[in-house]
Parts: C-alpha cells; structure tokens; sequence
C-alpha cells in the first residue's frame, strides 16, 4: 500500500468558523496541559509519562471540563499522540547530540491542526459535506478532484492557514508501481538564476517570487510594527500580511508542481544532484536558496515520477560544475564563470555542462545503484 494526501479547501459559515477557532483552542490547552503534567512528574517524582498513562486520564478531564468534553474524544487522543510524538523526537536528538529543542507550550494563534480518525469524529455525507463532531451544521468543501475510487480513507487533518480552513485526508491504495518505462534521460542541474537547466539544453529560469513579494511585504510588516499589542487593528494587520505570505507561497508550489509534472510526462530517467540543501539554507545565499525552493521541487518530483514509472537517480554533487562532459577533465570555475570552456574545445553554458555530467554519472552506476531519493508518496 502507498500512502496519499488528498487537501481540499473548506468555506465554513462564520458560526462554523468561530466553533473551529474554539476547538483548537481547547486541544492547544489540551496539549499544554499534558505538557506541564509531564514536566512536573519528572520534576517531582522522576517519572517519565508516556501517552498510555495520559490517554488513561483523558475521560476524568473530559468529565471536568465541558468545552473539551463537546469536541471528537479520538481527535483529543491525537493531540496526546502529537505530543507523545515530539518528546519521541527530542530524546532522539538527544542520542545523536543534535540540538535537542525541548518542546515547547503552543500558543493557541499558533496552534492550526486537529487530526480525525474518518468516521470517528468527522464524517464525509452524502451531500459531500463534512460533520465534525462539535461543529454545527455542514462544513461546505471544494471538491476540485474526486478522491480515489476504492481508496481507504484512514484519516483526516483540519488545518487552518492565513484565515483559510483546509481539510487533508490520508487515503491507502494499492501499490500499483511497475517496472520502470522506457524512454528519453535527462540531467538536471539546479541553480539559483536559473531554477535548472537540463542536459538537452533547456534552461528554466527562477521565478523572483520574493523579490517580487518583498516591497508590500515591508509595508505590511511596518503596519502590524504600528499597531498596539493585543488590538483588533493588530490582528487584522497580521492577517494580511499572513494572506501575503501564502500568496508567495502558493504561486512558488502551482510553478514548481507543473514544472515538475512536464519533466515526469517526457523522461523515463531524471538524474539530479543529492544537495544537502539544508546546509545551504545556512549560508550566504539562504535568501537565494529559500526563494529556488530546491527541496519542495526535488519531494514533487520524486513522489510524481513513482506513479509515472519515471526513474530517478540523485548522484554525488561533487565536482559536477567543475568537470567536462565530453573528455571528463577538471576544468576549474569560480561562481563567476558561467561558461563552460574547455581545453579539449566544448564551449558551453556551464549549467547545461554540468546537467550532462550528472547524467552521465547516473547511467554510469545503472539503475538502482546511484543515491535514490528518499520515498515521499505524498500529494498536496
């Protein structure tokens, strides 16, 4: 079985909107109360809970307290799991001496997601409508693709973002995979001018998504620097300018998800670089780097090519920009130099030179035996 997100948006009616606002409220103070009673048992008894000794707890509370008691009993059980989840990650990150990140209290403007067992809290009717326990009426969703015919939808995420309620539900297919298509290869070099360049020649050039962005976004942010802490005026100010960032945000995905998507249609075989783009994200160019999106591009076209039978090969990045695809010399190249020139007479633009070099290394090792991209079946 391969798992899949199917994400739709909801337009819940304004009562609808303020019981969704309550219903992350009480599970934030859920959590932060599970929290603290996990600090303080360490701190008084040195006692670990761990989520089976708090779910245990969990009808008392809900006996107690009427405004967690009216919300689905399932989706407060997963926000013990949420944080059972992330002391499981922090004492991980212990063990391998990374920073740890005790976890934190959430503030509730911060705290946007509540996930649903399908069926058990929330519900899909027949008008193709969603009730959730809680929630009055029928929460209207826009349905732009059907979801899967015979799929198991196993659960379902109520997110909120910039003022936008969302639903995401996880569904299980059968694992329909086949062996991998014949057809045309191709190399692809990411860059920062142009977002990749490809071994046939073809260059795409990077959207300035941020740049273009950055002037409203410094008006915005002076407004909300204006405003009086805790006002009306201050919330409505941090709404657009959370409304702007998704905008960015949304039109860099609806780019990177089509772009992806034509690579996949016309190659049996993408080879690219393994970057380790988080360690780039922390140099000199993070700005750059954050803008190309190189991660959120490679994730698309990885879980796009295993539904397609495309092939993809990530190879080791070193001396890609510095080697020559037609004799193989080293041909040294500062960030400067963005023509290929070599010895042996190949003149080229330097990215396409080293889109050619990583397909050749990629067809080197044959299949199955270059850095294969981690499995990432997901869709948003």
């Amino acid at each position: 079985m391969i798992q899949r997100n199917y994400k739709y948006r909801l337009y819940p009616s304004k009562g609808q909107s303020v019981a969704l606002t309550e219903m992350l409220g009480a599970f934030c103070d859920l959590y932060n109360a599970a929290l603290q009673q996990r600090i303080e048992a360490y701190r008084r008894q040195h006692k670990t809970l761990r989520y089976f000794d708090q779910s245990s707890e969990l009808k008392a509370v809900r006996a107690v307290d009427e405004r967690l008691a009216g919300f689905s009993y399932s989706a407060a059980q997963q926000v013990l799991r949420r944080l059972d989840k992330a002391f499981t990650a922090f004492f991980r990150r212990l063990k391998t001496k990374a920073k740890a990140g005790f976890p934190r209290f959430q503030a509730k403007h911060r705290f946007d997601s509540a996930e649903f067992r399908v069926g058990d809290g929330l519900t899909i009717r027949k008008s193709k409508r969603l009730s959730v326990t809680g929630i009055p009426g029928e929460i209207k969703v826009k349905w732009h693709r059907a979801l899967p015919a015979g799929a198991t939808v196993k659960a379902a995420v109520l997110s909120r973002a910039a003022g936008t309620w969302f639903v995401c539900f996880q569904i299980a297919l059968p694992d329909q995979e086949g062996p991998p298509r014949d057809g045309a290869a191709v190399g692809l070099d990411v860059g920062l001018s142009n977002l990749i360049a490809t071994s046939d020649g073809e260059t795409v050039a990077t959207p300035p998504w941020t740049k273009h962005a950055a002037k409203k976004q410094r008006r915005l942010q002076r407004a909300l620097a204006r405003c009086k802490r805790g006002s009306r005026r201050r919330l409505k100010a941090k709404h657009r300018l959370a409304r702007h960032s998704a905008h960015t945000a949304n039109q860099r995905r609806d780019f990177l998800h089509k772009l992806s998507r034509s690579l996949v249609e016309r190659y049996a075989l993408i080879a690219l670089e393994d970057l380790d783009v988080a360690r780039l994200t922390r140099s000199m160019l993070a700005k750059a780097v954050h803008n190309a999106a190189w991660g959120q591009f490679r994730r698309f076209l990885e879980y796009k090519a295993a539904s397609a039978g495309t092939r993809v090969e990530a190879v080791d990045p070193r001396g890609t920009s510095q080697t020559c695809p037609v004799c193989g010399a080293g041909v040294a190249k500062t960030l400067a130099d963005r023509i290929h020139i070599c010895p042996c007479g190949c003149v080229m633009d330097r990215d396409i030179a080293a889109a050619m070099v990583i397909l050749q290394r990629a067809q080197e090792m044959g299949p199955g035996h270059g850095l294969r991209l981690p499995s990432q079946r997901t869709t948003a």
